[in-house]
């Protein structure tokens, strides 16, 4: 299907004019297409994690290897969801050689990574991550009967808030750590 400006109008949910390869908090969150409960359960207000939930979790920390600018703070996988905040640290994000050798060992994953020392931003460490996790979900459907997904394990775009200030910080991490408990009045549910 051909790009029609007239029918396709898609707007960018991004801060527009703001530049997401600068230092700073970025609080992202990451949904399930169609909201599907893939990565476990509640049980007595706890996340439990089964298998694909755990994978998630395994890659979202070996995302710093792949990206040595970067931090990760506080985050939580929920059945249909991940909220975290990412630190970009220093001027650029910039992809790590070891990633890039990596990739390589991988041809499903080599077009997710740019070119090492390239500089890249909060969108392309999102869609790293996505094509990652999706990748892993994908192999353990096939070997370890995880629930197939329709089309996509996540939703096309995410939800990102540039945090501004320490007590927003304190609030975002507050919200990310208490999720499993207000789980039942979730609207991402």
């Amino acid at each position: 299907m051909t790009y029609d400006p007239l029918q396709h109008h898609r707007r960018s949910i991004r801060l527009r004019g703001f530049d997401y390869r600068q230092a700073g908090f970025y609080f992202i969150t990451l949904c399930t297409q169609g909201k599907e409960y893939l990565f476990g359960r509640i049980i007595e207000s706890k996340m439990v994690l089964n298998a694909a939930g755990k994978m998630v979790e395994k890659e979202w920390i070996a995302l710093p290897m792949r990206f040595p600018n970067i931090k990760l703070h506080d985050y939580i996988i929920m059945p249909n969801l991940f909220h975290g905040i990412i630190e970009i640290v220093g001027a650029t994000l910039v992809v790590a050689q070891n990633a890039v050798e990596m990739a390589a060992a991988n041809e499903q994953a080599k077009d997710s990574l740019p070119a090492q020392g390239q500089p890249q931003g909060l969108p392309l460490l999102i869609s790293a991550f996505k094509s990652i996790s999706t990748l892993k979900y994908t192999h353990g459907v096939t070997t370890q009967n995880w629930p197939p997904f329709n089309q996509r394990l996540w939703q096309r775009n995410y939800w990102e808030r540039i945090i501004r200030d320490e007590k927003e910080y304190h609030h975002l991490a507050d919200y990310i750590q208490n999720n499993p408990l207000n789980w039942d009045t979730d609207r991402l549910k």
